[in-house]
């Protein structure tokens, strides 16, 4: 079951300067060009779609300064006195980090994105038209992978979609792998917007092929990339889904790029003034968070493992069954591990600050953009504390937008109702791009 939230006007307030959108700046020297870090797939979806994975280079200078990366004692030897200090000093140091109007960036370590492309077998040549371009952008911890038993659904219910895109942050999935030498022991949720919009503008192929395409992205010629930025996509029509943190990152590409997007979908985005109780549940959420075990004897035994705990056992089967086959790894030893490592989990969730500055720029978001945020309703300690917060998060921009409740799901609504999710992006899309009368192949 579904409802919506009447229009509800903003009145919280995130009380942030936004600062300024960073340009990028091409790498100096010679920079060693990394292998993929898994197997390249040879499956497909539903026996349509092609799956491969393809890596570009991060957005350069970096944001996030390049420190340490903060060593945890033992699983077994982490108090939750020495645990809840930890996150308080990760919190602390992010918001330190952000109040420079980044004036100190000296970080130009070379980092990796690793993204997935599902294209089309038989893509129909339409005459006129830009086929619709699907990109995804998941929440903090989970690999680009998560996405494929909500996309099974979708496409069975929505099957015009000619190319989809699942995205991975630098610290996540297979980029961790690619990065894990590299990565900071801080982070600025800006650098994944930046990250997002040096895709976007300057790897993402100009026409969508069902040809392969190289695993390292060629960039493509300035001259297209400027026109990108200014007039949008020549022969796509892009439509983003963004889940959480994802959902953040590229609404605020949006709001420096809007001439790349048709129609955003948002996933209980984080878009928050982060006041009273929201520090209180980031230090909880850090700290939850660098308690997690992340190694296991065998993918069984993390399986197991993840069906025990309270929040795993709520998600579709299938989609936890894609989390250890994708958000795993086995290491030398035999043993399987998380790709994105607990520390690197905690360190995303400690950084507020772009979420806050996103609140306060998101009422400015070009009004052409339409937007559908699809928002959680299940009772549940979250849902009930951010209430407020989600509807006036709904309303931030409130021209050419709706919203849907989804009473079956928590803040986690790719991985509890992937196929409810699924049947809500398709109808959107049969509305938004009147294509209701095309009867799908699959």
């Amino acid at each position: 079951m579904t409802s919506s939230y009447p229009y509800t006007p903003t009145i919280l307030r995130a009380s942030v300067k936004p600062r300024p959108w960073v340009p990028f700046k091409p790498h100096e020297g010679h920079v060693k060009v990394p292998h993929l870090p898994s197997k390249p797939r040879s499956d497909d979806l539903l026996g349509i779609y092609n799956i491969t994975t393809h890596i570009i280079p991060a957005a350069h200078p970096r944001l996030t300064p390049d420190i340490p990366v903060p060593e945890l004692p033992p699983r077994s030897k982490r108090t939750e006195g020495e645990i809840k200090k930890l996150g308080l000093e990760f919190i602390e140091r992010q918001a330190r980090q952000g109040e420079d109007d980044y004036s100190g960036v000296t970080n130009e370590r070379v980092l990796w994105n690793c993204v997935n492309r599902y294209v089309r077998k038989d893509k129909e040549a339409k005459v006129g038209t830009k086929g619709i371009t699907l990109f995804l952008v998941q929440g903090t911890g989970f690999p680009k992978e998560i996405c494929e038993t909500n996309l099974c659904y979708l496409l069975a219910a929505c099957g015009v979609i000619d190319e989809i895109w699942s995205w991975e942050s630098v610290q996540h999935g297979d980029s961790a792998l690619l990065n894990r030498q590299n990565l900071s022991g801080s982070f600025d949720w800006t650098d994944n917007a930046r990250d997002i919009a040096n895709f976007l503008i300057n790897y993402i192929p100009e026409e969508v092929e069902t040809s392969a395409l190289p695993i390292h992205l060629h960039r493509v010629p300035a001259s297209i990339g400027e026109s990108r930025q200014e007039n949008g996509f020549s022969s796509r029509t892009l439509v983003v889904a963004g889940h959480s943190f994802g959902g953040c990152a590229v609404t605020l590409t949006a709001l420096h790029f809007p001439a790349l997007f048709s129609s955003m979908i948002l996933i209980d985005a984080m878009i928050d003034p982060y006041q009273g109780f929201g520090w209180e549940r980031t230090q909880y959420l850090v700290g939850v968070t660098l308690m997690r075990r992340a190694q296991w004897p065998s993918r069984e035994d993390a399986f197991r493992s993840f069906k025990s705990s309270p929040m795993f056992s709520a998600w579709h089967p299938d989609v936890l069954r894609l989390y250890v086959d994708y958000g795993l790894y086995e290491d030398e030893s035999g043993c399987v591990r998380l790709k994105m490592h607990p520390v690197q989990e905690a360190l995303v969730m400690a950084n507020p600050r772009t979420s806050r500055e996103t609140w306060e720029l998101m009422e400015k978001l070009d009004e052409k953009i339409e937007l559908l945020w699809i928002l959680p309703g299940k009772p549940s300690q979250d849902v009930l504390m951010l209430v407020e917060v989600r509807k006036q998060r709904a309303w931030r921009r409130p021209a050419n937008s709706s919203n849907i409740v989804l009473k079956s799901s928590s803040h986690l609504i790719p991985q509890e109702s992937p196929e409810e999710l699924a049947q809500i992006m398709a109808d959107f899309l049969h509305r938004k791009y009147d294509i209701s009368s095309r009867k799908s192949k699959l």
